[in-house]
């Protein structure tokens, strides 16, 4: 807010260019501004020096900067004039619980807006939505509403007689004509010789408890009810099943009402969205099968940034692992982007090791870029990418960042300012001690020896031998290794996935199925911790699926099931 407005304008580009830095690196592309200032932006030094420190930074992008008139910029006007909604927040649309899983007719009608309006247009528009809304939902709480004269339970009446919501929507006598309406306890009150848990009692069929409660018949009285004591301001609240069903046991009686309630309260979508979850996320442990050999399979990772930088302006470290033989690479840089990570791939892994298989990585842009998909179609390593925000995925080289933190911290100066320098040591401690998971040594793995540590003590007389059978006798050794930590890595799997999947659920998701995201952005105590809903609209494997919302077609995201809540589809009562 305290910057003016060349910076703001010039802030908005370096917000846009870094957004989409995967779509527009390595291409030219056309910036279009209605701030005529920043027309010679990547030609000339700029006057600010903020400007100017930016204009440096984009010096690897190809752009063109094109002068547009602010009343000819409606393209980007619209996404800041726009009166329509966002449709995740518009609580008054309930389609995903529509059809067979509703409990209501009531749908709402669509407004078509232009493409491009003014700001008078919109704020006149936003206020006709406006009203029109309101006045629905006026008219829907009318229709409900009803007169409450003589109610069978009139300590459920609101003293404030105004709010609408407190109110049933059924008198005594309505409920009596419903009763008789309904063929099975016109059979009851027929032979009520019979039943010795019932009654009758001012012509109204009542079940024996303490204290009496009436019958209630089937139809949509009993939704009406339960949305009385789940929904409502003042009776329900929005808490769970266990409190509905002990206010409504008081009250009513009609059969199978706990599972009725239960139902209602598991399908409720307010209580989905805001609710936290109380267990172990869903999805059981599905561990990566380990390779058939070294150097089939590596995990690649950018870590940090790391505070503080240390003196030779390191600030991240980047990290790669063999997956069978859990040996590691570590390299500290100054930043984490493609090149880096291309640098590092061809000079610190290929030219050293050898060219791996497949590596595995996040979804971020410094492995996404159009770079790094060249340099892995030029080399021939085919690219697998983790489930986004799922690090499970790639959970063996976040297994050692943690550990490699803790050792850096200790080594480190009291200001952490040489952690780079203890990186080299930290990474070659972990490559030459026994790894818990495959019970052998990764530096044994890889070069087929013991390794020499600088403490070791060397014989006085050293004598060289020469041993023809030596290269046969080191590749049988190291496949028997190899065969050994695979067994060992399923062995401890095994222990890993029992462990893990103990008082877990584990959803079955379906193509078609309804299901809510987990938010994992939140910033505010209030904040949904769940949007959509959306709908499975691919399945890849048992945790990861594809999924489309619901309103908004355009918002498709690959998710993994630890992230996912089924919406249990709401039925007639």
């Amino acid at each position: 807010m305290n910057w003016p407005a060349t910076e703001q304008e010039c802030y908005a580009i370096i917000y846009a260019i870094e957004k989409w830095h995967k779509y527009l690196d390595g291409r030219s592309f056309i910036i279009e501004t209605d701030h005529k200032p920043l027309l010679p932006f990547n030609l000339k030094q700029q006057l600010n020096s903020k400007c100017e420190r930016w204009r440096l930074k984009l010096q690897q992008y190809q752009f063109t900067v094109r002068y547009i008139k602010g009343k000819h910029n409606t393209v980007a006007d619209y996404l800041s004039r726009s009166p329509v909604d966002n449709g995740m927040n518009d609580g008054d649309d309930y389609t995903p619980t529509k059809s067979i899983a509703t409990q209501t007719d009531n749908y709402m009608r669509t407004q078509i807006i232009a493409p491009v309006i003014t700001r008078r247009q919109a704020k006149q528009q936003l206020d006709e939505r406006t009203a029109c809304r309101l006045t629905d939902q006026a008219c829907y709480e009318q229709g409900h509403k009803r007169n409450v004269d003589g109610l069978v339970d009139k300590s459920c009446v609101s003293t404030q007689p105004n709010d609408s919501h407190a109110m049933l929507p059924f008198t005594i006598e309505q409920l009596k004509e419903l009763q008789h309406q309904d063929e099975e306890i016109n059979n009851i009150i027929d032979n009520i010789q019979n039943y010795k848990e019932y009654f009758i009692e001012d012509y109204m069929l009542m079940k024996e408890s303490c204290p009496p409660v009436p019958v209630i018949p089937k139809g949509r009285i009993r939704s009406d009810i339960i949305k009385m004591y789940h929904d409502t301001l003042a009776n329900g609240a929005h808490f769970g099943w266990n409190k509905a069903i002990q206010k409504i046991q008081q009250r009513y009686f009609w059969p199978n009402m706990i599972s009725d309630i239960r139902h209602y309260v598991k399908s409720c979508l307010p209580c989905l969205q805001n609710n936290p979850l109380r267990q172990k996320p869903p999805g059981a442990l599905k561990p990566i099968k380990p390779p058939e050999g070294i150097w089939q399979l590596l995990t690649m990772d950018f870590h940090g940034p790391i505070t503080p930088t240390t003196k030779h302006e390191n600030k991240y470290i980047i990290s790669l692992t063999d997956v069978l033989s859990k040996f590691v690479i570590a390299k500290a840089v100054r930043d984490c982007t493609a090149s880096t990570a291309a640098r590092f791939l061809t000079e610190e892994v290929i030219l050293k090791y050898g060219t791996p298989k497949c590596i595995l990585t996040d979804n971020g842009t410094h492995f996404t870029a159009a770079m790094m998909a060249e340099l892995f179609k030029k080399i021939g390593i085919t690219h697998l990418y983790s489930t986004p925000y799922h690090p499970m995925t790639n959970g063996q080289i976040e297994r050692f960042n943690a550990i490699m933190d803790a050792k850096i911290a200790t080594l480190s100066n009291d200001k952490r300012t040489d952690w780079d320098e203890q990186l080299p040591f930290v990474t070659f401690n972990y490559n030459t001690s026994i790894h818990t998971t495959t019970g052998q040594i990764p530096f044994e793995l890889i070069y087929g020896r013991s390794p020499i540590l600088p403490i070791d003590q060397q014989q006085p007389l050293v004598t060289l031998s020469q041993d023809p059978e030596h290269k046969e006798k080191l590749n049988q050794y190291v496949s028997t290794l190899t065969e050994q930590a695979k067994t060992k890595i399923l062995k401890q799997q095994g222990h890993y996935k029992e462990r893990y999947d103990r008082h877990r659920t584990n959803p079955n998701h379906k193509i078609g199925d309804l299901v809510l995201i987990k938010i994992l952005t939140m910033r505010n105590k209030f904040d949904w911790r769940y949007e959509g809903p959306f709908r499975i609209i691919q399945k890849f494997s048992t945790k990861a699926f594809i999924v489309q919302h619901v309103k908004i077609s355009t918002l498709i995201r690959q998710v993994a099931s630890d992230v996912m809540v089924s919406i249990t589809q709401r039925r007639y009562i």
